[in-house]
């Protein structure tokens, strides 16, 4: 019965989400039996005064939100430094502004701090945005994309091929953190790991660069991935065990861990 209950137990799972949005998946890992292991592989740093150009781009897209037919959150970060960004210059929501979201747990975010936003049903990337029938006559329309420097450029390109003028805030930027060999030592090697959580390919690149020159070990980890462009890059990469789960949400990749 107690197998039945917690059917992860005894398996050592690496947490790899930011430190400030670790602890859901750490605490689905625990109900299951499931010893998790945090190790963040990306921090997040909102874009600040010192960071110039993008400091002044985020501030005139802000000033103009009420220009724009359509403002599209790409992540739960986004959707909160973007919120505190709206909130310096808009006491309300401007009207005739879509909100959207890219995914669930985008638009859930957005929920919590006062904004009713939108997402294309089925999937929780551009992909699935770019193809809802709400999204192709967009020609002449403006849009702002809220996201990390760096990010990707389907999403923007498509817009404008489509006609739509689209400007980005860069309103954070994602970094490796500077994690002690000592950390990687007992996180990574001091037992035995049963899984990999892993939900970007930045994060996934850094995991390689904070092994350094043992990562070879890891490759043979079963690795849980949120999409299938995301497992492409681990086989890329070398990894063999790689499983794809349902989305990024914290349920799904922890099910994905479940026999099948």
């Amino acid at each position: 019965m107690a197998e039945q209950m917690q059917p992860l137990r005894g398996q050592r799972v690496l947490v790899t989400r930011p430190a400030h949005q670790a602890a859901g998946q750490a605490e689905c890992l625990r109900r299951l039996g499931a010893e998790p292991v945090s190790l963040p592989l990306l921090e997040i740093v909102p874009t600040g005064q010192e960071d110039g150009a993008d400091y002044q781009q985020c501030k005139r897209c802000i000033l103009d939100l009420d220009l724009y037919a359509g403002v599209i959150f790409v992540s739960p970060n986004a959707a909160r430094f973007g919120a505190d960004w709206i909130d310096q210059y808009w006491p309300q929501l401007p009207l005739g502004v879509r909100w959207i979201g890219i995914g669930q747990q985008t638009c859930d975010t957005l929920e919590q701090l006062g904004i009713d936003a939108w997402h294309a049903e089925g999937g929780f990337d551009s992909e699935t945005l770019l193809a809802d029938p709400s999204m192709q006559s967009v020609a002449e329309q403006r849009f702002l994309i809220m996201r990390a420097e760096g990010g990707r450029d389907l999403l923007a390109d498509t817009l404008r091929q489509r006609g739509a003028r689209v400007d980005y805030a860069h309103i954070y930027r994602r970094a490796c953190p500077a994690h002690s060999p000592g950390i990687i030592q007992s996180t990574i090697y001091a037992q035995p790991l049963s899984a990999i959580l892993i939900t970007s390919g930045q994060a996934l690149r850094n995991l390689l660069t904070l092994s350094g020159s043992t990562h070879a070990s890891l490759t043979e980890i079963r690795i849980i991935v949120p999409s299938a462009r995301l497992a492409e890059l681990a086989r890329s990469l070398g990894f063999t065990r790689i499983r794809v789960a349902q989305g990024p949400d914290d349920r799904s990749m922890v099910d994905a861990l479940l026999p099948a």
